[in-house]
């Protein structure tokens, strides 16, 4: 799947009382939540969020904080939205949730870096498409209960995190075994990453993320409590 990303365009925030069933977010999580219809970041109950939306349209994220809920029709084109942090790690990351896609989408960690300036994915789940097809196979590695396959992509003049034409590589770890709940061990990810030349730089944000690629769904994540 080619992705086309922007972190620079903002909108506005809409701050709205929902109450979410127990058991999926903190006490401050049900007492408010924003409403989010087109690109933007920010933070909000301690998590940073992020929402791409290419065509502006057809988009609803609701964000609590540490849970997301997400609906998506194919008039959004690219939609990309998750929570996380704005600054990327080798963190362990539990999560939970569904994950309801009709065509072509997934459920991954995503994050990027600079020098190098890569975009990459841990992809625990997706749709009819899997998004690493295109890319250069290069390795696999086995945690968290599943083999991942792990993949290259050079992406040319394409939009990024640094401006709206970069050149830049992505590096994927595809789930054999798909799942929409869990725990991902990113730093044995990008450790063999690593052993096969694929460096990461400096981290910019990590998010727990959905993207929809001219399809719809939904989706709802819970990541803990406490980022």
């Amino acid at each position: 799947m080619v992705s086309f990303k922007s972190i620079l365009a903002l909108c506005s925030v809409a701050a709205v009382a929902v109450a979410l069933p127990a058991g999926n977010a903190t006490e401050v999580d049900r007492r408010s939540s924003l409403s989010l219809t087109t690109s933007t970041t920010g933070t909000y109950n301690g998590y940073f969020y992020s929402l791409y939306n290419q065509n502006g349209a057809g988009v609803t994220m609701t964000d609590y904080g540490a849970t997301y809920a997400l609906n998506w029709a194919s008039s959004s084109g690219d939609v990309v939205a998750g929570v996380g942090w704005a600054t990327g790690a080798a963190r362990t990351i539990a999560y939970q949730g569904t994950f309801s896609p009709s065509g072509n989408a997934y459920l991954s960690v995503y994050g990027w870096t600079t020098s190098p300036l890569v975009e990459y994915y841990i992809v625990e789940n997706y749709g009819t498409y899997n998004p690493s097809t295109g890319a250069t196979k290069l390795g696999s590695v086995t945690t968290d209960g599943s083999t991942y396959d792990i993949y290259k992509l050079t992406r040319t003049n394409a939009p990024s995190i640094q401006s709206s034409s970069s050149n830049f590589n992505q590096y994927w770890s595809v789930r054999q075994s798909k799942r929409s709940s869990g725990t991902v061990t990113t730093a044995n990810h990008f450790n063999a990453w690593a052993s096969l030349g694929l460096s990461l730089g400096s981290h910019n944000y990590q998010i727990l993320a959905t993207e929809g690629y001219e399809s719809s769904g939904s989706s709802t994540i819970t990541l803990p409590s406490d980022p």
